[in-house]
């Protein structure tokens, strides 16, 4: 069985990589409206990643008993001034979702929640590529 607290941040770790998802499916349509047809490719394979990511966490909620709670998702930003500023962005939210993965990490280590770290040093790892 897996903790309320580890539940509830696995759960907020789930929306956060849906809109990971769709701020970078944004990112990809803006390069195609820039006829960048080579970065919105690029883009939307990360859109797929933080997809797999979300599923990931949504698996390991499920195998461990625990509840999955989807809620609303913000929506992504649609427009920047240049193709630097996308990916200057893309880097930034990367470094705010390799710091939520590492907190995530941090609970499960304080709660004990073995299995959580397994999943989470996944992360860790994927983080760093």
């Amino acid at each position: 069985m897996i903790s309320k607290s580890v539940q509830d941040a696995m759960n907020a770790q789930i929306n956060k990589e849906w809109y990971s998802s769709l701020l970078y499916l944004s990112m990809a349509a803006y390069f195609e409206n820039k006829n960048l047809p080579g970065f919105s490719h690029w883009m939307r394979l990360q859109a797929d990643e933080e997809r797999e990511h979300a599923m990931k966490f949504y698996e390991h909620l499920i195998e461990r008993g625990g509840r999955v709670l989807l809620n609303a998702i913000e929506a992504p930003i649609t427009d920047w001034q240049s193709s630097l500023e996308v990916f200057k962005e893309a880097q930034a939210h990367e470094a705010k979702v390799t710091a939520s993965i590492n907190a995530l990490y941090e609970l499960a280590q304080k709660e004990k929640d073995y299995p959580a770290q397994v999943l989470l040093q996944w992360f860790i790892t994927e983080q760093v590529e």
